[in-house]
Order: structure tokens, then sequence, then C-alpha cells
């Protein structure tokens, strides 16, 4: 039979959840708002008690053309002749349940590895239940959380298969449009997402549930659409680089920045240098007003602390929901255990626009797990410039963001084209904070210019990096601490100019190569 996925309701009875209401009417809510399809999920009660409670339900379901799955029990989905079962790894085999079932009822396979997915495609599954995508309370013996990187991965290894999919764990109404949009690949993409605690729990059921059905049909405002590579790609990039900075430098927006303490000043004073507007707030309550300035949030886990992580959620969530950007720099990721667990938790947690990082931070992100950085270094480079590239771009294409991978030579992807950048100077790596400098600066220019990201980015690491030379050629300048208030004064100089639509101070100086991979 014919059944739609989009919006899959798992009740769940227990009473901290359920809180005293009759189940049935929690359905019947929820279906009224929007759910296609519902899976009856009680691992407790005896068996007169489920095809009791099963019946009723699925007097409920039929009243309103949805279909009814039972969760592990073919026997009782037999007995109230409910439309299928849902079956877990451990539970009845398919084969079996097909052999018992009526032709045409609905099996679908919970999954959350390549092979378990495989064989359950092979097996004949109508659908695979994939996850679990975020811890949930719901759900303490998970093998594994994928994410959306690791569903992601699933979908790509079936990508030539029908089998329709939804998600399941943790998802609500702050992240169902993320994992749908960053979940999906080129091959396939989720067809529904299975909602439990985020439905059953709410206040009103059927206004959780309409609220989820609006969500999923839009693509959330955050969303990427990658500019594919023009013949003559670099000459435009840098054609269109001027307008950009002169755009950011009318704009004057709010970067709002969550950095560590050892490099604040520096990088305030670099914002206010090109022309916006920065603000050193570490406390993540602080960004739900923050964000309605529509400016941009940087994430730079220099110094973290016991309450790092948890403000970093806040502030992001909160921007998301905006669709304001979100830069991510995972200073140090591959450091300490601490900051490897705090790179999974942030990844899970939100969306970054942009994910800037040296060699060894954006190795770590991507999921090498044998990297080992020596504080906030990089370390010496195990790449070459075609795995460079390669790295960056994939990330990109993983996270459907752009990345920055920062060095002697920059990599900027947006998971299309992959733009090498050879503008700076030696004395940025001799002065604490350059790098943390450049993810407000990105940060200002993704705020003001938001079609095109890349380019956006771009144009702020051109004119830092541009302002950087420009500093080091000064007759004063002998080294680092005279470079500082040079590099400032440089930026200014830009800036100036550019609010000027004098456009002299990139002509013939942007260093850029497309590489092609």
């Amino acid at each position: 039979m014919s059944f739609d996925l989009s919006l899959y309701l798992v009740t769940d009875s227990t009473p901290a959840i359920l809180k005293g209401r009759d189940l049935c009417t929690v359905v019947e809510e929820a279906i009224k708002g929007g759910v296609t399809i519902v899976q009856y999920r009680d691992k407790t009660s005896d068996t007169g008690d489920l095809i009791t409670t099963a019946s009723k339900l699925h007097q409920v379901t039929k009243k309103y053309g949805v279909p009814l799955l039972i969760n592990d029990r073919v026997d009782v989905a037999l007995a109230i002749d409910a439309e299928g079962v849902h079956l877990g790894q451990d539970d009845m085999n398919l084969a079996a349940a097909k052999k018992l079932l009526p032709e045409g009822s609905i099996i679908g396979i919970s999954t959350s590895t390549v092979q378990e997915a495989q064989k359950a495609i092979s097996d004949g599954a109508d659908y695979l239940g994939i996850g679990t995508m975020f811890a949930t309370p719901t759900k303490t013996n998970t093998k594994s959380i994928l994410g959306t990187a690791g569903t992601q991965d699933l979908l790509k290894a079936i990508g030539d298969s029908s089998v329709a999919t939804v998600a399941i764990g943790g998802i609500n109404h702050s992240n169902v449009q993320r994992v749908l949009y960053q979940s999906r690949c080129d091959a396939k993409g989720l067809d529904g997402v299975a909602i439990v605690s985020a439905i059953v729990g709410a206040e009103s059921p059927k206004a959780s549930a309409a609220e989820f059905a609006r969500l999923i049909k839009v693509a959330p405002v955050f969303a990427l659409t990658p500019t594919p590579s023009r013949a003559n790609e670099i000459e435009s990039l840098t054609r269109e680089v001027p307008a950009i900075v002169r755009k950011m430098t009318e704009a004057h927006p709010l970067v709002h920045n969550m950095i560590n303490f050892v490099v604040a000043n520096f990088v305030a004073n670099v914002a206010l240098s090109i022309g916006a507007s920065p603000i050193m707030a570490p406390h993540g309550e602080e960004a739900k007003d923050l964000c309605q300035f529509d400016g941009a949030l940087l994430i730079n886990m220099g110094t973290l602390t016991s309450e790092s992580v948890s403000n970093y959620q806040k502030a992001i969530q909160a921007y998301n929901s905006r669709g304001n950007p979100v830069i991510y720099d995972p200073v140090g990721a591959a450091a300490t255990e601490i900051r490897r667990n705090a790179v999974s938790t942030l990844m899970a947690g939100g969306y970054f626009d942009l994910i800037k990082g040296n060699e060894g931070e954006i190795r770590q992100v991507w999921g090498s797990g044998a990297v080992q950085q020596r504080g906030v270094d990089s370390g010496p480079s195990t790449l070459d410039e075609q795995q460079k590239a390669k790295l960056a771009r994939d990330l990109a294409r993983r996270e459907h963001n752009v990345v920055l991978l920062t060095g002697v030579t920059d990599y900027l992807s947006d998971g299309e084209r992959v733009i090498a950048v050879d503008n700076g100077h030696p004395y940025l790596g001799q002065v604490t904070g350059t790098g943390c400098a450049i993810g407000s600066v990105s940060g200002c220019f993704l705020a003001a210019h938001r079609s095109d990201k890349l380019l956006a980015v771009l144009s702020g690491l051109l004119m830092f990096e541009i302002a950087a030379e420009n500093a080091a050629a000064r007759d004063f300048v002998r080294g680092p601490g005279s470079f500082v208030p040079a590099f400032l004064d440089e930026l200014y100089a830009i800036r100036t100019a550019a609010s000027k639509g004098q456009d002299g101070w990139i002509s013939g100086r942007a260093k850029l190569r497309e590489v092609k991979l």
C-alpha cells in the first residue's frame, strides 16, 4: 500500500511524556496537525493491554486514512489488522514477518549502519528507519549516534535504491529543517522525520505537529545554493570583490564574537577597522537579543571552559532560527579529548555557514581520527595541494556550507568551487589572533552579502591579506610588534577607499587560482 513518511509519529506512553493524557486523544490531535503515519510503540505493557490500546488507536487512524504500524509485535499487528509493523535489528526477521503478515503490509526496519540498510533493502523492506540522529532519552540503547554526516553517508551507500527513508532520534522544531537539508546527498534524501516526545509530550500535539508539517515543506533560511564554476571563474570573482567590500563597509554589520579572551581586543580592533560593529558576548542567552540585528555569530573555541559549549549551543540555535550567518573556528580541535568532544557536540548541534580552520582543525572536523595537534598549532602538513583542496571541498559538500582551510595557501570551497588564495604575509603567523580575526571578518562579509557565501568570504579574506601585505611593506615595520598597528591602518585605508568606490587596492593584487579536482 502507498504511504507518506513525511511526518511520522512514534508514540510514547511513559508518564513523563504523556503527562496523564489519553494516548488516543494525543494521536488524534497530532493527526489533525499533519501527522502522516503512526507507529504504536510500547515496550512495557503485556500483550492484552497492547492489543486493547492498539485497537483503539487503529479506530482513530482509520478515521483519517493514516496507516498504523506496530513496533516489534507482529502478533499485535495481526490481532488488530494494522497496516504494518516496524522491526528493530533484534526483533523478528523481515522474511518471517512477511510470511505472517497479509500481502501489502508495510514493513519498516531500523538501521544504523550501511550493512544493516543494504540487508534490509535486499530482504524487501518498505522503508528504513535511520538513526539515532541525535542523542535522546527515549533511546538509551543506541549503537551509535549518526548525526547528519553519518546519515548522509548511509544515504550515499543506498543511493541507487528506491526504498523510502525516515530519520529518528532527537529531532525537534529547532533542528528538523537542518536534518533534512544537511542529510541529503546528490543521490538521495530523507523522505521524512520520525518524532516522539516533541509531539507526544507537547502541550498541544496538534500545534506541534502543524509546526513540523510547515517546517518540513520549506528549505531552512540558511540554505546554501552552490554556484557552479564559470569558465572565467577567477576573473569574475576578482571583478566582483570590490563591490562586496564596499557593500560591507556601507552595511556596518554587527558581529557577535564568542571568542577566546586572549585575542578579544585585537579582533575587536580589526572589526572596527573594516567598518563593522563588534561585540564580545560569551553568554549564550544574549544571542536571543543580539541576533535580532541580523549580523553574524562567530564561535571560536580557543579558550574552552566548562560552560562554553552550552553557551555556544544557545547562541547557534538563536542565529540559525533567524537565518543569520554562523562561523565556526574550531581552535585546537584535535589537541585534547575535551576539544574533540566539543567539536562533535557543536557539529551535531547547529548549522555553520562557514567552518574555518587550519589543516589539523579541518581534518578533525571532517572526522580524521589520527589527528593530534600540539595546542592550537596545525603541526606539519601531511597533505599536498590536491588533498587539501579535496578536504575543503568534501567537508563543504557534506555540510552544505563554505569551508576555509587556512595556511600559507588558503583553500576556500562551497562544495563546487575550490579557490586557492596565495595572498598574505608571514607576519600574520607571528601575531596572536590574526587567524581568529579572519573568522570575525568573514562573519561581517557573510552578514552583508548572503547570496554567494564563497564570494563573501573571499572578499573579506582578500581585504585582510592584502592589508597585511601593505602593512609589511611599510618602511617602519621591522617585525610583528610594529606590524600590528600598520595592519590596522591598512585595513582602515582599504575600507576608506572602498567606501569612495576606489578599487585600486585590489588591482593586480589578488593571487587566486581555481583548483580542479
